[in-house]
Protein backbone atom coordinates (compact mmCIF):
# COMPACT_ATOMS: atom_id res chain seq x y z
CA UNK A 1 0.00 0.00 0.00
CA UNK A 2 1.32 3.49 -0.96
CA UNK A 3 1.43 5.56 2.09
CA UNK A 4 0.11 9.10 1.64
CA UNK A 5 -1.46 10.52 4.91
CA UNK A 6 -1.25 9.63 8.51
CA UNK A 7 -3.17 10.72 11.45
CA UNK A 8 -1.80 11.45 14.82
CA UNK A 9 -4.28 12.01 17.64
CA UNK A 10 -2.52 13.86 20.53
CA UNK A 11 0.25 16.57 20.33
CA UNK A 12 1.86 15.74 23.57
CA UNK A 13 5.70 15.26 23.98
CA UNK A 14 5.00 12.32 22.00
CA UNK A 15 2.85 13.36 19.59
CA UNK A 16 4.62 16.29 18.28
CA UNK A 17 8.07 14.01 18.08
CA UNK A 18 6.36 11.34 16.13
CA UNK A 19 4.22 14.47 13.89
CA UNK A 20 7.92 15.71 12.86
CA UNK A 21 9.63 12.54 12.20
CA UNK A 22 6.34 11.46 9.99
CA UNK A 23 6.47 14.80 7.92
CA UNK A 24 10.42 14.43 7.70
CA UNK A 25 9.92 11.49 5.81
CA UNK A 26 7.51 12.65 3.03
CA UNK A 27 3.93 11.98 4.94
CA UNK A 28 1.56 14.61 5.25
CA UNK A 29 0.39 14.50 8.70
CA UNK A 30 -3.21 15.22 10.40
CA UNK A 31 -2.33 16.28 14.15
CA UNK A 32 -5.69 16.19 16.50
CA UNK A 33 -5.75 17.72 19.49
CA UNK A 34 -8.37 18.16 22.15
CA UNK A 35 -8.25 22.27 21.63
CA UNK A 36 -7.41 24.68 19.02
CA UNK A 37 -5.34 26.64 21.73
CA UNK A 38 -3.23 22.99 22.32
CA UNK A 39 -3.24 22.23 18.87
CA UNK A 40 -1.24 25.88 18.23
CA UNK A 41 0.91 24.94 20.74
CA UNK A 42 1.75 21.20 20.02
CA UNK A 43 2.93 23.06 16.14
CA UNK A 44 4.66 25.65 17.92
CA UNK A 45 6.75 23.70 20.09
CA UNK A 46 7.15 21.76 16.80
CA UNK A 47 8.86 24.24 15.05
CA UNK A 48 10.99 25.42 18.09
CA UNK A 49 12.62 22.03 18.40
CA UNK A 50 13.07 22.61 14.30
CA UNK A 51 14.31 26.05 14.93
CA UNK A 52 17.35 23.95 17.71
CA UNK A 53 17.94 21.53 14.94
CA UNK A 54 18.36 24.73 12.05
CA UNK A 55 21.01 26.65 14.54
CA UNK A 56 22.68 23.17 14.79
CA UNK A 57 23.09 22.88 11.15
CA UNK A 58 21.06 19.40 11.36
CA UNK A 59 18.46 21.01 8.70
CA UNK A 60 17.91 23.73 6.76
CA UNK A 61 15.75 26.45 6.46
CA UNK A 62 14.02 24.83 3.17
CA UNK A 63 13.59 21.59 5.41
CA UNK A 64 11.94 23.44 8.35
CA UNK A 65 9.47 24.71 5.68
CA UNK A 66 8.97 21.82 3.88
CA UNK A 67 8.20 19.73 7.45
CA UNK A 68 5.89 22.10 8.39
CA UNK A 69 4.09 22.23 5.36
CA UNK A 70 3.15 18.65 5.76
CA UNK A 71 1.97 18.89 9.41
CA UNK A 72 -1.95 19.81 9.43
CA UNK A 73 -4.03 20.96 12.19
CA UNK A 74 -7.52 18.68 12.03
CA UNK A 75 -10.36 17.33 13.83
CA UNK A 76 -11.29 13.79 14.41
CA UNK A 77 -13.90 13.93 11.64
CA UNK A 78 -10.59 14.58 9.35
CA UNK A 79 -9.20 11.56 9.66
CA UNK A 80 -11.24 9.04 7.03
CA UNK A 81 -9.15 10.30 4.11
CA UNK A 82 -6.23 8.56 6.19
CA UNK A 83 -4.54 5.58 5.83
CA UNK A 84 -3.11 4.90 9.34
CA UNK A 85 -4.45 6.35 12.72
CA UNK A 86 -1.24 6.92 15.47
CA UNK A 87 -2.72 7.33 18.52
CA UNK A 88 -0.85 9.06 21.23
CA UNK A 89 -3.23 10.22 24.09
CA UNK A 90 -2.65 10.17 28.20
CA UNK A 91 -2.15 6.77 29.62
CA UNK A 92 -5.63 6.20 30.25
CA UNK A 93 -7.21 3.30 29.21
CA UNK A 94 -11.14 4.97 29.43
CA UNK A 95 -9.89 7.43 27.50
CA UNK A 96 -8.46 5.34 24.89
CA UNK A 97 -11.61 3.04 24.53
CA UNK A 98 -13.55 6.21 24.16
CA UNK A 99 -11.30 7.19 21.40
CA UNK A 100 -11.05 3.91 19.15
CA UNK A 101 -14.97 3.95 19.47
CA UNK A 102 -15.07 6.97 17.88
CA UNK A 103 -12.49 6.05 15.30
CA UNK A 104 -14.55 3.23 14.39
CA UNK A 105 -17.49 5.66 13.34
CA UNK A 106 -14.78 7.74 11.73
CA UNK A 107 -12.52 5.34 9.62
CA UNK A 108 -13.21 2.71 6.92
CA UNK A 109 -12.69 -0.86 8.37
CA UNK A 110 -9.58 -1.78 6.72
CA UNK A 111 -7.80 1.41 8.11
CA UNK A 112 -5.41 0.17 11.01
CA UNK A 113 -5.20 1.72 14.49
CA UNK A 114 -2.25 1.90 16.29
CA UNK A 115 -1.88 3.07 19.94
CA UNK A 116 1.99 4.52 21.25
CA UNK A 117 0.54 3.10 24.69
CA UNK A 118 3.89 2.13 27.00
CA UNK A 119 2.19 0.32 29.73
CA UNK A 120 -1.62 -0.45 28.94
CA UNK A 121 -3.28 -3.48 27.58
CA UNK A 122 -3.44 -3.61 23.26
CA UNK A 123 -5.85 -6.56 24.10
CA UNK A 124 -8.23 -5.53 26.26
CA UNK A 125 -8.01 -2.01 24.21
CA UNK A 126 -9.08 -3.86 21.39
CA UNK A 127 -11.84 -6.08 22.90
CA UNK A 128 -13.50 -2.48 23.25
CA UNK A 129 -13.58 -2.05 19.46
CA UNK A 130 -15.72 -3.92 16.46
CA UNK A 131 -12.69 -5.24 15.18
CA UNK A 132 -10.32 -6.16 17.12
CA UNK A 133 -7.64 -7.80 14.90
CA UNK A 134 -6.68 -4.15 13.02
CA UNK A 135 -5.57 -2.58 16.64
CA UNK A 136 -1.94 -2.80 17.17
CA UNK A 137 0.74 -1.13 19.20
CA UNK A 138 3.32 1.15 17.76
CA UNK A 139 5.68 1.77 20.80
CA UNK A 140 7.99 4.61 19.82
CA UNK A 141 11.22 6.00 21.98
CA UNK A 142 11.76 9.34 22.26
CA UNK A 143 13.19 12.01 20.30
CA UNK A 144 11.36 9.70 17.67
CA UNK A 145 13.51 10.98 14.50
CA UNK A 146 16.80 9.93 16.07
CA UNK A 147 15.56 6.53 17.63
CA UNK A 148 15.90 4.00 15.09
CA UNK A 149 13.98 1.12 16.72
CA UNK A 150 9.97 0.79 17.18
CA UNK A 151 8.27 -1.72 19.56
CA UNK A 152 5.55 -3.76 17.06
CA UNK A 153 2.72 -4.90 19.79
CA UNK A 154 0.88 -7.35 18.89
CA UNK A 155 -2.71 -8.37 21.13
CA UNK A 156 -4.32 -11.67 21.28
CA UNK A 157 -6.54 -10.86 18.49
CA UNK A 158 -4.41 -8.76 16.30
CA UNK A 159 -4.06 -10.41 12.85
CA UNK A 160 -1.12 -11.42 10.66
CA UNK A 161 -2.21 -9.03 8.03
CA UNK A 162 -2.17 -6.25 10.51
CA UNK A 163 1.37 -6.90 11.58
CA UNK A 164 2.90 -7.27 8.13
CA UNK A 165 0.82 -4.29 7.24
CA UNK A 166 2.29 -2.20 10.02
CA UNK A 167 5.81 -3.77 10.37
CA UNK A 168 6.00 -3.34 6.51
CA UNK A 169 5.06 0.99 7.41
CA UNK A 170 7.64 1.11 10.17
CA UNK A 171 10.29 -0.82 8.35
CA UNK A 172 10.25 0.02 4.36
CA UNK A 173 8.63 3.77 5.01
CA UNK A 174 9.99 5.01 8.28
CA UNK A 175 13.45 3.16 7.86
CA UNK A 176 13.12 2.10 11.34
CA UNK A 177 13.77 -1.54 13.16
CA UNK A 178 10.36 -3.04 13.69
CA UNK A 179 10.65 -5.01 17.19
CA UNK A 180 7.77 -7.71 17.59
CA UNK A 181 6.86 -7.84 21.06
CA UNK A 182 3.75 -10.03 22.54
CA UNK A 183 1.85 -8.10 24.77
CA UNK A 184 3.97 -7.42 28.36
CA UNK A 185 3.11 -4.95 30.68
CA UNK A 186 6.01 -2.15 30.00
CA UNK A 187 6.98 -4.34 26.85
CA UNK A 188 10.48 -4.78 26.24
CA UNK A 189 11.90 -0.67 26.30
CA UNK A 190 9.66 0.57 29.37
CA UNK A 191 10.41 -2.33 31.32
CA UNK A 192 13.65 -2.02 31.55
CA UNK A 193 14.06 1.22 31.59
CA UNK A 194 11.70 2.05 34.32
CA UNK A 195 13.31 -0.28 36.60
CA UNK A 196 16.59 1.52 36.06
CA UNK A 197 15.27 4.66 36.61
CA UNK A 198 13.61 3.18 40.16
CA UNK A 199 16.91 1.66 41.49
CA UNK A 200 18.82 5.28 40.44
CA UNK A 201 15.94 6.63 42.51
CA UNK A 202 16.51 3.83 46.02
CA UNK A 203 20.49 4.92 45.09
CA UNK A 204 19.26 8.35 45.68
CA UNK A 205 17.05 7.80 48.68
CA UNK A 206 20.02 5.73 50.36
CA UNK A 207 22.25 8.78 50.09
CA UNK A 208 24.99 6.35 48.31
CA UNK A 209 25.48 9.30 45.79
CA UNK A 210 23.98 12.50 43.85
CA UNK A 211 21.67 12.99 41.42
CA UNK A 212 24.09 14.67 39.53
CA UNK A 213 26.85 12.39 40.23
CA UNK A 214 24.55 9.14 39.75
CA UNK A 215 23.99 10.67 35.87
CA UNK A 216 27.11 11.20 35.49
CA UNK A 217 28.33 7.78 36.46
CA UNK A 218 25.95 6.04 34.23
CA UNK A 219 26.28 8.49 31.14
CA UNK A 220 30.15 8.39 31.16
CA UNK A 221 30.36 4.51 32.11
CA UNK A 222 27.71 3.30 29.98
CA UNK A 223 27.83 6.02 27.15
CA UNK A 224 24.41 6.66 27.85
CA UNK A 225 23.05 10.21 26.04
CA UNK A 226 21.28 11.01 29.57
CA UNK A 227 21.83 9.34 33.22
CA UNK A 228 18.82 7.75 34.52
CA UNK A 229 17.27 11.04 36.26
CA UNK A 230 17.42 13.26 33.01
CA UNK A 231 16.27 10.43 31.58
CA UNK A 232 13.25 10.64 34.06
CA UNK A 233 12.87 14.43 33.94
CA UNK A 234 12.59 14.42 29.52
CA UNK A 235 10.22 11.52 29.93
CA UNK A 236 8.19 13.18 32.47
CA UNK A 237 8.33 11.86 36.52
CA UNK A 238 4.21 11.55 35.88
CA UNK A 239 4.73 9.15 33.29
CA UNK A 240 7.56 7.16 34.97
CA UNK A 241 5.44 7.18 37.93
CA UNK A 242 2.38 5.83 36.07
CA UNK A 243 4.33 3.32 34.35
CA UNK A 244 6.07 1.77 37.28
CA UNK A 245 2.73 2.16 38.97
CA UNK A 246 0.79 0.15 36.37
CA UNK A 247 3.29 -2.91 36.24
CA UNK A 248 3.26 -2.51 40.12
CA UNK A 249 -0.25 -3.22 40.24
CA UNK A 250 0.13 -6.03 37.04
CA UNK A 251 3.04 -7.91 38.32
CA UNK A 252 2.81 -8.11 42.33
CA UNK A 253 6.44 -7.57 42.38
CA UNK A 254 8.22 -4.80 44.94
CA UNK A 255 10.83 -4.31 41.92
CA UNK A 256 8.10 -2.44 39.88
CA UNK A 257 6.85 -0.13 43.14
CA UNK A 258 7.71 3.75 42.15
CA UNK A 259 10.35 4.99 44.90
CA UNK A 260 8.81 7.72 47.88
CA UNK A 261 10.75 10.17 46.18
CA UNK A 262 9.12 10.10 43.12
CA UNK A 263 5.82 9.92 44.27
CA UNK A 264 6.74 13.10 46.48
CA UNK A 265 7.72 15.30 43.45
CA UNK A 266 4.94 14.24 41.34
CA UNK A 267 2.77 15.56 43.96
CA UNK A 268 4.49 18.23 44.24
CA UNK A 269 4.24 19.06 39.95
CA UNK A 270 8.10 19.21 40.00
CA UNK A 271 7.56 16.52 36.72
CA UNK A 272 10.71 17.28 34.48
CA UNK A 273 11.20 18.91 31.14
CA UNK A 274 7.56 19.60 30.71
CA UNK A 275 7.17 21.80 33.98
CA UNK A 276 10.79 23.56 34.05
CA UNK A 277 11.68 21.66 36.77
CA UNK A 278 12.24 17.79 38.04
CA UNK A 279 15.77 16.35 39.40
CA UNK A 280 17.54 19.17 37.15
CA UNK A 281 15.63 22.51 35.77
CA UNK A 282 15.10 23.24 31.93
CA UNK A 283 14.42 26.35 30.23
CA UNK A 284 11.60 26.94 28.03
CA UNK A 285 13.46 24.81 25.05
CA UNK A 286 13.89 21.89 27.22
CA UNK A 287 17.88 22.31 27.63
CA UNK A 288 19.16 21.92 31.17
CA UNK A 289 19.83 25.20 32.97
Amino acid sequence: MLFKKIGVIGGGTMGQSIAEMLAAKGLDVLLVELSPNKLDYSIGMIETGLDKKLEKWAITQAEKKLILSRIHRANLSDLSACDLIIETITEDLEAKVKLFKQLEEIVSEDIILTSNTSTLSLTELASATNHPERVIGLHWIYPVSSIDVVEIIRGLKTSDNTFEFTKNFAEEVLEKKGVMVYESPGFVTSRLICLHINEALHLLEEGVASAEDIDQAVRIGYKFQHGPFEMADRFGLDSVHAALDSMFREFGELKYRPSTILKKMVRAGQLGVKTGEGFFKYDKDGDRI
